[in-house]
């Protein structure tokens, strides 16, 4: 496990000041980073040991227990500097989830405490070469009393800095396994695991320092302890795509804020007036006012309706009657929050003039990262989603990612 001694996290309030700090220090080398594919691991390690990781241990198992609002909100800090670092811990949180809903009690001690004593999840889950992204080609077998998984997985975001992979399998057979049936699991995997090879082989033009490479899967063997079903979480109304996808806008929404931030920071300090607009100042141009109110009234639609989903998600966790309001919610916050996050670092360039595309600045950073963030998955699904409710009634599909 990474060497790190992590602090811990007593309150939201304590959250959310110290993603503040942590923001403040990651957003000054942040292009720089991006500039050069310098990957975080020291700010990770940072993250790590600030207890900001392990803020949804439940509070039986000795931590924050933190709410969705609360995790969102963090996450959103933390992209307004650093969207790289901010999406590197996303499916940290969710295979969090996932153990917290259907992981045995012992698998919960386990997993839990490691985290709480610093340790990382990395996802290893999307796969190339299927129908769809929703196919499993990656394999789990029994051999003897272990198991043994075979497969190849791409964009596996956080795999370089990790402690533990968490890899989405598929189970035929269980071959007199009694306590496991055949379909989807999650096995908790250490990542020096023999059989293990992470490649960092990622050439995205955005997301640039994720660590989303590679992991290739050659027998590598699996205790029947590290599997956990992944059907209670996923096909039961239980809150656990929204949760997921709660934390992706609150990433776009980050990206916006961060954009704005720099688009409003350029103007005041480099921009030139055009000389039509007959002021002596940028900022002055009434124009540019007219457009900075409009790209503002973007961040702060997609700011506020982030809170609004955090909130129903909060409701979703104790109540699966909430579970389908929620996911609209948090439909609806992915469209604004992928809207203004390209509108807005597009929008940097239209504001800040010729100057603003110098390509040392790499201020263009911003719209890569949005670009490439906002393909994880369509919105114009959202609004098929949020639309068959609104019309037939039809609550959205319980799969994970909604």
């Amino acid at each position: 496990m990474t060497a790190v001694v992590a602090d811990r996290i007593e309150s939201t309030a304590h959250a959310y000041s110290i993603a503040a700090q942590l923001a403040a220090e990651f957003a000054v080398g942040a292009a720089a980073r991006d500039l050069g594919r310098e990957l975080p691991f020291a700010e990770v390690d940072r993250l790590a040991a600030s207890g900001l990781l392990a803020i949804t241990v439940p509070a039986e198992f000795g931590g924050a227990d933190l709410p969705p609002s609360a995790v969102a909100e963090v996450v959103r800090i933390l992209a307004a500097a650093d969207p790289n670092i901010a999406q590197i811990p996303h499916s940290h949180f969710v295979y969090l989830n996932l153990l917290r809903l259907a992981g045995a009690a012992d698998q919960q001690a386990r997993y839990f405490g490691q985290v709480l004593a610093g340790a990382r999840i990395a996802n290893a889950q999307s796969e190339r070469g299927t129908a769809t992204v929703a196919d499993i080609a990656t394999t789990v077998r029994p051999v003897g009393d272990r198991f043994r998984i075979d497969g190849v997985k791409f964009y596996c975001t956080g795999s370089l800095f990790a402690d533990l992979l968490a890899v989405l399998t598929r189970l035929d057979d269980p071959e007199g396994h009694s306590g496991l049936s055949a379909g989807e699991y999650i096995a908790y995997l250490p990542a020096d695991t023999p059989g293990v090879r992470i490649i960092d082989d990622w050439n995205g033009i955005g997301q640039r320092t994720t660590g989303s490479g590679t992991i290739e899967f050659a027998e590598a063997v699996v205790e029947p302890d590290q599997l956990i079903a992944r059907a209670a979480a996923v096909h039961a109304p239980t809150g656990y795509g929204a949760f997921a996808q709660l934390l992706h806008a609150a990433i776009d929404t980050g990206i916006a804020r961060g954009a704005l931030s720099a688009a409003t920071e350029f103007v005041r300090t480099s921009s030139r007036p055009w000389f039509e607009a007959g002021v002596d100042r940028a900022i002055d141009d009434p124009l540019l006012i007219q457009r900075f109110g409009e790209l503002s009234v973007a961040v702060t639609s997609a700011e506020a309706t982030l809170t609004a989903a955090g909130v129903a998600v909060d409701a979703a966790i104790r109540d699966a009657e909430s579970v389908a309001p929620a996911s609209l919610a948090v439909a609806t916050a992915k469209v604004l929050a992928d809207r203004a996050a390209n509108e807005v670092s597009a929008a940097l360039f239209e504001v800040g003039g010729t100057r603003s595309a110098a390509a040392d600045l790499n201020l263009h950073h911003f719209w890569r990262n949005a670009r490439t963030h906002t393909l994880h998955d369509p919105v114009r699904w959202k609004y098929q989603h949020i639309g068959r409710a609104l019309l037939h009634d039809t609550a959205p599909p319980l799969h994970g990612v909604i």
